[in-house]
């Protein structure tokens, strides 16, 4: 598995002695690594890093501590040394109200500064920020640029903090505190945090995670780091290491996307992407702008044939295979009844996730081909009535669609092994208890939450 460390300071002294042995290790493990600059004498040391070894980049910037010694001279050098081909973000730079170290109003002054070179270079932006949450937020609002976006390193605070940064179009960076005893906070906003936003890092010298604790902190300990996010978020130690290395790239290195899977893997499912067309136009999908999953980028320039799904499946029996992707995957119900066929063959178990207006695109109870092929049906009910589905959803066929999601519902639970009904938790958009109390009391089906902004 490969790491990205988002966050580290191998520019720090405490590394002057073994620098080169630490960067070759983490060079033949495939590491990716950002040192991050807390003066500018730093940022040099790390642009040198950067030219010496190609999976490195380098910051600048001065360090909130610093901020009431800054001076015009301080930031012309610091526009210039953003301008290095090797140096890929701005900061770190913030507020530390915790220690204190600069008065609060220079601590700001110089916060903007930071803000209005990152958007003059184009670059994304490495906030600290310690105890100043609540003033911190409207400078970002003001002067971020939420095109480039930029990193909440060393995350500490709450799930409602998580998600405002996401808002802003910042990814969230969790380091070796997330491991701690008592982070429960810390934990649970690292729960709520979309795949597509999340980083992990070290913040080495400091900040080792729990197993090393009271030793010098580096790179490859961010292992341990990432096996606590694993465990918080309910997926394998693979899939962080592949969103977070996936997410490191796009954001530091303006990496492409790849070519889109016809399959992926998440935990110990193998899921198949048939196709990126759908009936609806969720408020909460972001199919039309980023089709990422965990990592996965989906954006097929066209549908897989069987053959194809079939050959990038292998010889491979996951636990499940589940037929999804970032579309309605009915809509080539050929392709799902003779891969299924398939994998029953081969003793593996099939789910199918789905809108559930399969049968009213087809003009015929699909259910019924269905039957002996699929194990389990997931169905996006995510209302209790017809207006709230075509608010939320915005269906092709708004006339039909709900009472036709309902109607696959009832016939599923009458012909297949199980069939649940789903919800995406939606900010401030969505009765839960409502559609709970439709699924279970109307539908007489089992009803599952999913989170917002955590497909996959």
């Amino acid at each position: 598995m490969r790491f990205a460390d988002s966050h580290a300071h191998l520019n720090h002294p405490d590394f002057a002695e073994d620098v080169d042995d630490v960067a070759r290790s983490l060079k033949e493990k495939d590491f990716l690594v950002m040192n991050v600059a807390y003066d500018l004498d730093a940022a040099e040391i790390a642009i040198g890093l950067a030219e010496k070894y190609g999976n490195m980049r380098a910051s600048a910037g001065i360090h909130p501590h610093d901020a009431g010694k800054v001076t015009d001279n301080d930031l012309k050098r610091l526009a210039e040394l953003a301008r290095n081909d090797k140096v890929a973000a701005i900061g770190e730079t913030g507020l530390d109200y915790f220690r204190n170290l600069s008065p609060k109003e220079d601590q700001k002054k110089i916060l903007i500064e930071h803000l209005k070179i990152a958007r003059d270079v184009k670059k994304p932006v490495i906030i600290h920020c310690r105890d100043a949450f609540g003033d911190i937020i409207p400078i970002l609002e003001e002067h971020a640029d939420r095109g480039t976006g930029g990193v909440l390193h060393c995350f500490s605070e709450g799930p409602d903090e998580a998600k405002k940064g996401v808002e802003l179009g910042f990814h969230i960076s969790f380091s070796g505190n997330v491991t701690y005893k008592k982070a429960d906070r810390i934990r649970e906003a690292a729960k709520v945090v979309p795949a597509s936003h999340l980083l992990v890092e070290t913040d080495c010298p400091w900040l080792a995670p729990q197993p090393m604790r009271g030793k010098r902190n580096e790179p490859a300990n961010i292992v341990e780091t990432a096996k606590m996010l694993a465990e918080t978020r309910g997926v394998s130690l693979e899939d962080i290491s592949r969103v977070t290395y996936a997410n490191y790239q796009k954001l530091f290195l303006g990496a492409k996307p790849p070519k889109g899977e016809i399959v992926y893997r998440i935990r110990d499912s193998l899921y198949v992407n048939v196709t990126n067309q759908c009936t609806n136009l969720c408020d909460f999908c972001n199919r039309t702008f980023d089709p990422t999953v965990q990592g996965h980028y989906l954006g097929l320039e066209s549908d897989p044939g069987e053959n194809e799904i079939l050959d990038a499946i292998g010889d491979r029996r996951p636990a499940e295979v589940v037929f999804c992707g970032y579309g309605e995957p009915t809509l080539r119900l050929h392709v799902i009844k003779r891969v299924a066929l398939e994998m029953k063959h081969r003793g593996v178990k099939r789910r199918l996730n789905t809108n559930g207006q399969g049968s009213l695109v087809h003009g015929r109870d699909i259910v019924l081909e269905l039957a002996g092929l699929i194990d389990v049906v997931s169905v996006s009910l995510n209302a209790a009535d017809k207006e709230s589905y075509n608010r939320i959803c915005n269906p092709s066929m708004p006339d039909k669609a709900f009472d036709a999601v309902c109607d696959f519902i009832i016939s599923s639970r009458k012909l297949l092994p199980k069939t649940v009904a789903t919800a995406v938790d939606i900010p401030n958009g969505l009765d839960i208890e409502k559609v709970k109390k439709f699924a279970e009391q109307t539908l007489k089906v089992p009803f599952r939450l999913r989170a917002f902004n955590l497909t996959g």
